[in-house]
Order: C-alpha cells, then structure tokens, then sequence
C-alpha cells in the first residue's frame, strides 16, 4: 500500500493534519508531527500546557467514538506544478502502554528533536492503521 514515492514523500516532510469527526459529525482538524512504519503512522500526545488534567483532548474523545480519521500530508509552492498531497486513511487506536508504543515513542523522538525534551514517555500514541492511501500531484517535490 505505501509505495516508496509515498514513504519518500512523507519521509520529507514533517508535519501533517490529523482529521477526526465528533459525535455531532463535526470535523475536527490538528497538525500533528508523525513517524511511519510498515503500514501504521504514528504521533504522540505531547505535554498541553493548556490541556484540562481530568479531560482527554478532544481528537482523542472523537476516535474514541469513531476510528475512522485521515491524516493529510502536503506540499505547497507558488508554482503550482510542483503541488502534492498524501492523504491516509484508516482506523486510529489509542496505545498508552506496551511495546509498540514504546517503539513508537523511540521512533518519534528520532525524527523530531524537539519530543527528546519533553517527558512524553508515559503519554498517549495515536497508530493510525493504514486502510487506503489517496495522493495528487507532484510526490517528488519538497
């Protein structure tokens, strides 16, 4: 399903918008930084500092109810030639403990040396389980 033009892309680039939808149908959209391996993307839960301690944030209250969500990847230039998008579609699941998660943890930490100073550890990761892939455009760009 991930061909290698999908992974280079989505290797190049570094952040993507993470889509759930809440019990109401509202979408709800967040930027989120992501690692991928094998057929799954993954992105931590990062420290919030505006986050309500006894309340999950509300991407993860929507995949909760509903596992269907998409992440969308992009690139923009003014040359519109040069244009391109992944988009990804699957069932999320939340891991807060384990061995992929941990794995997933190390991988990100990897990729965005920005997550190694901060203690999220013990937080949350969204898998996103690839169930079909959609791209446009330019993939070599970027």
């Amino acid at each position: 399903m991930l061909t290698d033009e999908v992974l280079a892309f989505l290797d190049r680039h570094s952040v993507g918008r993470f889509s759930t939808v809440d019990p109401r149908g509202q979408p709800h959209i967040v930027p989120v930084c992501y690692g991928v391996e094998a057929e799954t993307v993954y992105f931590s839960i990062d420290q919030k500092p505006k986050q309500a301690a006894h309340r999950p944030l509300k991407r993860i209250r929507n995949l909760i109810h509903n596992p269907r969500v998409a992440l969308i990847v992009d690139h923009y230039e003014a040359d519109w030639t040069q244009l391109g998008w992944v988009m990804i579609q699957g069932q999320a699941e939340l891991l807060t403990h384990g061995h992929e998660h941990t794995l997933a943890q190390h991988q990100l930490k990897n990729r965005y040396p920005q997550l190694q100073k901060m203690k999220i550890d013990a937080l949350p990761v969204i898998a996103i389980r690839i169930k079909h892939i959609i791209s446009w455009g330019d993939l070599t760009s970027g």
